[in-house]
């Protein structure tokens, strides 16, 4: 069976392996000892932690195969970004260059630099090893997240948004960033990214232009990026619109790839979830659906087949996903159709 469940200090060596396999533009699980560790200590801090409101908190998960204690992949949610170090996107809009005495009317699209993102909250560190994406496992993580929030609301801010992987090719070079590159850095994607990964993000203030850029100006190659996302997460960003995200115009301001954002009381699996009381016995029959308990620090997700109906007001439970979820008869769950 799948489980899902805060990352725990044992779990290091393999986050360590899944960020070796996430490969350049994974900036959240950048191959690093000290950072890898230090959001392990975060994570458990955070989930720990009472509050009121969202702050400078990082919930981190992993899925585990129940059966063999291999952690198959990794998610995440940070409350409120941009409130410790500083938080860029670009802002892709237009402005106008017209003359009524010339006949002239040109409508220009540029990119500025923005920090419009500051404290709303963020899903990220999505990742699945390759030999593990299947049996829901994709969805199952990414969408776990969101009831999560549901739960535990006052700990999320009204907004939350998903940066999704930009385009670039095997050996990490990004088209986008090729262009910036040549213009205003000497630094190359996979370094840049790297450094935004372990925290050290005063080059960008330092080097970024500050002026709007003029996307006319780029190269033909950077251009055609802007706003599209690599191959690997394309399924990621058609669940998120599954889910009710969309894209306002920001992107990345290394590799151009899309965010998406919703107001968490508009998401799908946030409004359609719902508690309901355990009572353990035998399942026959239904559709997938996904299922937590209500605990912080002891939380625990999984999915499964149930016939439920909407008048439902308890959920049978299987003996063997009781004990996953750490629950018993009477317990509440939270569950949403997966």
């Amino acid at each position: 069976m799948l489980l899902i469940r805060p990352i725990r200090a044992e779990d290091y060596p393999e986050l360590y392996e899944i960020a070796v396999e996430s490969g350049h533009g994974f900036t959240s699980l950048p191959v690093n000892e000290e950072l890898l560790q230090r959001k392990i200590n975060r994570s458990e801090a955070s989930f720990a932690k009472t509050i009121q409101c969202p702050g400078d908190e990082g919930y981190l998960f992993v899925l585990q195969d129940s059966d063999t204690g291999r952690v198959l992949g990794t998610s995440a949610i940070e409350a409120a970004v941009g409130l410790e170090d500083a938080f860029y996107h670009y802002h892709l809009g237009k402005v106008v260059h017209s003359s009524r005495a010339l006949g002239v009317y040109k409508a220009v699209d540029i990119l500025t630099l923005c920090n419009d993102y500051t404290g709303v909250s963020e899903l990220c560190t999505l990742f699945v090893r390759e030999d593990s994406r299947k049996n829901n496992a994709g969805k199952l993580l990414s969408k776990i997240r969101f009831l999560f929030m549901a739960e535990f609301r006052q700990r999320f801010a009204e907004r939350v948004i998903a940066e999704m992987r930009g385009v670039s090719d095997e050996a990490g070079n990004s088209p986008f960033w090729q262009w910036l590159q040549d213009s205003f850095f000497s630094v190359d994607f996979p370094t840049a990214d790297y450094l935004t990964g372990i925290g050290q993000k005063v080059f960008i203030a330092e080097l970024m232009p500050k002026y709007p850029i003029y996307v006319s100006l780029l190269s033909k190659e950077a251009q055609a990026v802007i706003g599209k996302v690599h191959d690997k997460t394309r399924p990621a960003l058609a669940m998120l619109q599954s889910e009710g995200f969309s894209n306002t115009g920001y992107v990345d301001i290394f590799d151009a790839g899309p965010t998406v954002e919703a107001k968490v009381e508009h998401i799908r699996s946030v409004r359609n979830s719902r508690r309901l009381q355990v009572r353990i016995g035998e399942v026959q029959g239904g559709q997938p659906w996904m299922i937590c308990n209500t605990s912080l620090q002891n939380f625990r997700a999984s999915w499964l087949y149930l016939p439920l109906r909407e008048d439902d007001t308890v959920v049978t439970v299987p003996a063997a996903t009781a004990q996953l979820l750490q629950v018993q008869n009477g317990d509440w769950v939270r569950v949403a159709r997966i």
